[in-house]
């Protein structure tokens, strides 16, 4: 077993649920094809990370999807809201003997393997490392031991989510990564050609 594992939060691509924000400007159809396209990203670069894996569904496990079995652990998300989810699996993280327990999201075109990377080896000398994103939130989350705070009294979703996960953490030497944007709305896509070209100049 690693000594590392990188939890990968993912929701169930289903038309009408997916990048529902973001669907508003270009449709379902197109926002779900964005999404796949996100979660293939995730996962091409999450294979290449120096740890075990572990894909936690927002609904249910799957068996025959892209997350294949011999690379990914599979859990089902547990818990009423995101901070409970993600407490619950940095505890089961932890309890099956791993010393640093990382989060990703699965919609964040910008996030390498070298950043996953680095943010595992900051964690040999910082308690707690977190990814700001541009948006209020955070797309990645680590710690080599659990901090519980971080996951309670937050309005998930909000722009004030990174400011009062920070205020968790003053008593934590922490590392903060460079900031980067979710994929959640039309302007966030705007500026990514690879994303523009293949699925909204296309269609006419």
């Amino acid at each position: 077993m690693h000594k590392n594992l990188l939890l990968i939060f993912t929701r169930n691509p289903e038309l009408g649920k997916a990048k529902t924000r973001l669907a508003k400007t270009v449709g379902n159809e197109t926002a779900l094809e964005i999404y796949k396209f996100l979660l293939e990203k995730t996962r091409d670069e999450s294979r290449k990370v120096n740890a075990d894996k572990a894909v936690y569904y927002s609904v249910k496990v799957r068996d025959n999807d892209i997350w294949d079995t011999e690379t990914y652990q599979k859990f089902a998300q547990k818990g009423e809201d995101l901070g409970h989810r993600m407490q619950y699996a940095f505890e089961q993280g932890f309890k099956a003997g791993y010393e640093k327990v990382l989060i990703i999201g699965s919609d964040l075109y910008d996030l390498s393997s070298e950043n996953i990377d680095y943010a595992f080896r900051t964690l040999d000398n910082h308690d707690v490392v977190l990814g700001p994103a541009e948006d209020g939130g955070y797309y990645l989350l680590g710690m080599n031991s659990l901090h519980p705070s971080v996951f309670h009294d937050k309005e998930w979703g909000t722009s004030t989510v990174q400011k009062d996960t920070l205020a968790n953490l003053t008593n934590q030497q922490l590392k903060l990564l460079e900031t980067k944007n979710d994929i959640d709305l039309y302007e966030d896509i705007e500026g990514i050609p690879e994303i523009m070209n293949r699925f909204i100049h296309t269609k006419k």
